[in-house]
């Protein structure tokens, strides 16, 4: 068993979240401080994109180029050569404010989105996982979620699993070969734990970051959760990559609320080291 303990990779951040292991870095954005950032193992860091809208999910097209969620403008953008270009609005899909997604094999970006106005105490709705394809059509692929958040693709594809965070659980869904989803059900239920950023191992199992308990777990569908790493603030997200995919790093904060985080720069990044590597 890995010796869990947490140590800081990068500090003074004003919240980090989608976290991405890619092409040898960690890239997460920095929501609050509109930056999208790239780092290596021992700490150096980069910006690679500041943007006018805070950034959220990140994923890759086939050809490489970076995919990014901006948030309160609910739109997909690509970062291209001379910059960043829309691919998507999505403000007629989405509700609310959008926030992570992921992007399958073929390029095609499944996105969350709040559904209501969390920040003013709004009464909390259902609502939509829009997916965008390629060529940047837009179209509802889930109605009826409890705050999607997180998402990974497993079953070698087939498979599209979403944290839902009022839900309390995750769910799961085929993958169609035209991108659409069907078969909803629930892959883990995990009251009273409030999921918000996923990601997969190599031998299925989910870690999940919990910011309302402060930790992060690895959970096994049919089982539950069967580890936890207690966090001494809320853990928005996570992601296992390194040189060997046996790190997990976990995006931390003393507040997720973009009034307080802006002047405490409480963001972090934190991470241990796990017996399962990150999946493929």
């Amino acid at each position: 068993m890995a010796d869990h303990t947490l140590s800081t990779l990068l500090d003074q951040l004003v919240f980090p979240e989608c976290p991405r292991w890619h092409d040898g870095r960690l890239w997460f954005s920095d929501m609050h401080d509109r930056k999208v950032m790239a780092a290596t193992e021992d700490g150096q860091s980069e910006v690679i994109v500041e943007t006018t809208d805070m950034p959220a999910g990140l994923g890759w097209l086939p050809d490489g180029r970076l995919l990014v969620v901006s948030v309160t403008e609910r739109k997909l953008l690509r970062l291209d050569p001379e910059g960043l270009v829309e691919v998507a609005d999505l403000s007629d899909l989405a509700p609310f404010h959008c926030n992570d997604m992921v992007v399958d094999d073929q390029g095609r970006a499944y996105i969350g989105n709040y559904g209501f106005d969390i920040d003013a105490g709004a009464e909390p709705t259902s609502t939509t996982l829009v997916c965008v394809d390629p060529d940047g059509e837009a179209w509802v692929a889930i109605e009826q979620l409890l705050f999607p958040n997180g998402s990974v693709i497993t079953d070698s594809g087939h498979t599209l699993v979403v944290a839902e965070s009022f839900g309390q659980r995750l769910s799961a869904y085929e993958i169609q070969a035209d991108g659409s989803l069907g078969n909803g059900r629930v892959w883990a239920d995990l009251r009273p734990n409030v999921p918000d950023g996923i990601c997969l191992d190599a031998a299925g199992a989910i870690w999940v970051a919990d910011p309302i308990n402060n930790g992060v777990m690895r959970v096994i569908e049919g089982a539950g959760p069967v580890e936890w790493i207690p966090t001494d603030r809320g853990a928005f997200a996570c992601v296992l990559g390194g040189a060997d995919g046996r790190t997990l790093f976990v995006c931390t904060a003393d507040s997720s609320d973009p009034a307080k985080t802006v002047t405490m720069r409480s963001g972090r990044i934190e991470v241990t080291r796990v017996d399962v590597p990150a999946a493929g």
